[in-house]
């Protein structure tokens, strides 16, 4: 579990601009929000760890980690799916198993990884302490990017709740910042580029857990 940390951390920060994070994708007709956020994830800390930023497979994550508890494009978890990196020894590159969930809107048949194409692997993942801002906070900017859960009905409104039962989209906390004197989250969606602010959304922070942006946080262990 990981809270406050002793160290203090940026007062803002966006992962884009340090090269950790890849260009907007789209999850398509599919629920695989889960795997998009998982990727994300293992994105940026690889990068943050190695100084290579590589492309990983959703596709990977959809076909293969149901064993773990997901659901491919029914639904999942991001701490489902880095056990299942964990335990399958790696994740491949997108380019070696590609999406197409989002065009048939389920999964493949099989499960088909080439290990050879693995290109990042998750020893763990840490919990970040339930419904805490501050905690999120230091993991964003002290650790790097982090798969969070959303409720994505209204995203700036008081009816926009923060209970688990709310959550229903995985998506990935790049940074944070202020603007026009107002604190945000800035967020990495799966919607496409088109969508937001090229891909793009910013929560309100520090605003009661708006729409549950830190009720169930997690990042990886590369």
């Amino acid at each position: 579990m990981y809270t406050v940390d002793s160290r203090t951390p940026p007062d803002a920060i966006d992962w884009r601009q340090k090269g950790a994070v890849t260009p907007v994708k789209n999850q398509g007709n599919c629920g695989s929000c889960w795997a998009f956020s998982t990727t994300g994830a293992v994105e940026g800390h690889h990068f943050i760890k190695y100084h290579k930023l590589v492309s990983l497979s959703e596709q990977q994550l959809v076909d293969c980690s149901s064993k773990e508890g997901n659901n491919a494009c029914n639904g999942g978890l991001m701490d489902f799916a880095f056990t299942y990196i964990q335990e399958a020894g790696g994740i491949v590159t997108e380019d070696c198993y590609p999406y197409v969930s989002g065009k048939t809107g389920e999964e493949n048949p099989t499960c088909s990884v080439n290990k050879t194409c693995i290109a990042a692997h998750v020893q763990s993942y840490v919990d970040v302490q339930k419904a805490s801002e501050s905690a999120l906070k230091s993991a964003v900017g002290l650790k790097g990017p982090v798969a969070i859960a959303i409720n994505a009905g209204i995203y700036e409104d008081k009816s926009c709740g923060g209970d688990e039962t709310d959550l229903d989209h995985g998506v990935l906390a790049v940074g944070y910042g202020h603007e026009n004197g107002t604190s945000y989250w800035l967020v990495k969606n799966s919607w496409g580029p088109h969508w937001g602010e090229n891909g793009y959304i910013k929560i309100r922070r520090d605003k009661n857990n708006m729409c549950g942006v830190a009720t169930a946080a997690s990042y990886p262990i590369v």
